[in-house]
């Protein structure tokens, strides 16, 4: 495997005019475009609705049933809320640590927090009266710990409700920052997947945004099944390379959980595995490395950034990997997987699960390019040179990819 730690990421840019970023999603979500990359190199121009029928009818579909949450809460300095604006934007859960147990927090609970205007909040409490399912109540953010922009923000409130609720809200839906307008309503529904359903992150998985009820209904008709894991996308989705080199990025965590269901199919399964969105590619090629963890002895709930391409152990199967994971359950008497991974997929980066992906268009400089690159054996510019020469619309609320190896 060839180490990525040298790549430049000035070989990764591309330009994008703002024009072909799109602000909004079309009316129906299934009629945006759709390119397709067939197993050789060949690149051609459909529409979503199709997917069902370019599908390898050996296929089984996995997504990501994340659903983002209000992570945005607007509070306002003073007494009297006519103060400065202070936005408090919830990363991830500090205190339950536990992303069930937290929303299920009544009275009180802490997240890691980005805090803008931060020099404005030097002391005291930030104040928000709410209504919340018919309750009025008050919302009270202290801040516990600092660094830099960063926070550990503890939440109170008087009155017997959840903290899922009282962010449902008193929240926004943080649409991605390079769209550069505000919330609207509309995105409280567009900027969800038709599947979502466990609460917990701040960004969408934006392939799966796409999809329909019909389309998911005709894939179910050819007899490719649909299968499901959750990975709750944090902020650092949407933060490019920075430094020159990409051995100097350093990669986000991000929470997965997977059933056990789900990796028993993988130990036995021959068909191939289509992941919808670089978020269910990530942790379904996560789980083959800390398969390889399991069996090094290692612990099983973390993955670091590079031990896909520092590990020196002997290859092994995926049914190797994932019947480590299976007896690994059993020994926590555990159904599903919970785990953080840091693994970043560059070119140098051998595919284990994935034999296919349904994504968007990324950013440029970005770690979801790299993944991309990784999977089309580097040839991700002619594709987006095509894409920008055929009117494809790009990132969150544009159109869509499908790669088959």
């Amino acid at each position: 495997m060839t180490d990525p730690r040298s790549l430049k990421i000035e070989d990764f840019n591309y330009p994008l005019p703002d024009e072909r970023i799109a602000k909004h999603p079309l009316a129906e979500r299934d009629r945006c475009l759709l390119l397709v990359r067939q197993p050789d190199g060949s690149v051609g121009r459909r529409i979503f609705a199709d997917l069902p029928d370019l599908l390898p009818a050996d296929s089984m579909l996995i997504y990501n049933n994340t659903r983002v949450i209000n992570a945005r809460l607007r509070f306002r300095k003073g007494e009297n809320a006519d103060g400065a604006l202070i936005e408090v934007f919830c990363l991830e859960p500090a205190s339950p640590a536990d992303y069930e147990q937290n929303f299920a927090s009544t009275g009180s609970c802490s997240w890691h927090c980005f805090v803008g205007n931060s020099k404005r909040w030097k002391d005291g409490s930030l104040k928000m009266r709410l209504d919340v399912v018919g309750k009025d109540l008050t919302l009270t953010a202290l801040r516990l710990s600092k660094e830099g922009n960063a926070s550990v923000v503890k939440f109170e409130w008087d009155a017997d409700v959840t903290f899922s609720q009282i962010i449902s809200a008193a929240g926004e839906i943080p649409i991605p920052p390079y769209l550069n307008r505000a919330t609207e309503a509309s995105d409280e529904s567009d900027y969800q997947t038709v599947y979502s359903r466990i609460e917990g992150s701040v960004a969408a998985p934006t392939a799966g945004l796409h999809f329909t009820d019909e389309v998911l209904s005709a894939i179910a008709e050819r007899g490719i099944p649909s299968r499901e894991l959750t990975l709750h996308v944090g902020a650092g989705t949407f933060q490019p390379v920075k430094a020159d080199n990409i051995g100097e990025h350093l990669m986000h965590s991000e929470f997965i959980a997977v059933s056990r269901s789900l990796i028993e199919e993988l130990a036995n399964t021959d068909r191939r595995v289509i992941a919808v969105g670089t978020t269910s590619v990530r942790t379904l090629e996560s789980l083959f490395h800390i398969g390889r963890r399991i069996i090094r002895g290692q612990s099983a709930t973390t993955l670091t950034q590079w031990e896909a391409y520092d590990d020196p152990a002997p290859e092994i199967s995926v049914a190797d990997a994932m019947n480590a994971i299976i007896d690994y359950l059993d020994s926590i008497g555990s159904d599903t997987l919970i785990a953080s991974t840091r693994i970043i997929i560059a070119p140098g980066y051998r595919y284990r699960i994935v034999k296919g992906m349904v994504t968007n268009f990324h950013q440029p400089q970005s770690t979801l390019l790299l993944l991309v690159s990784a999977f089309v054996d580097g040839k991700w510019r002619e594709i987006y040179d095509y894409a920008l020469a055929n009117d494809f619309r790009f990132l969150s609320y544009g159109d869509a990819c499908l790669f088959l190896s």
